[in-house]
């Protein structure tokens, strides 16, 4: 974060709520004419757009008026994951072991 943006949180800045993560969004305190309140997000550690949830991302792009809350999320719906591409952490594929059970297709054979 730089300083303007911290000083723009500070006296213009509306908290709203927090995510699982520790993300803090904010709200312009005050509307201004015929246009829409600012919303942004102050990370809680690395600024990685992917750390944003789906219900915080909702709201920041104004498709829904509030935060969607946690309170209707399904059984079957897994917690929020940031995109770990290109850090240690990433999916790497990995070579199976030949087992010696398959015969490659020769034509005419």
């Amino acid at each position: 974060m730089n300083i303007g943006t911290v000083l723009f949180t500070l006296f213009r800045g509306n908290l709203v709520g927090r995510d699982a993560q520790g993300n803090c969004y904010y709200e312009e305190k005050k509307a201004r004419p015929s246009m829409r309140q600012r919303r942004w997000v102050m990370y809680s550690g690395e600024i990685e757009a992917s750390r944003v949830p789906a219900e915080w991302h909702s709201w920041l792009h104004y498709t829904t008026a509030t935060p969607l809350s946690d309170a209707n999320r399904r059984p079957w719906q897994k917690p929020h994951e940031a995109n770990l591409t290109g850090t240690p952490a990433a999916f790497k594929p990995g070579k199976t072991t030949v087992t010696g059970d398959y015969e490659a297709w020769t034509p005419g054979a």
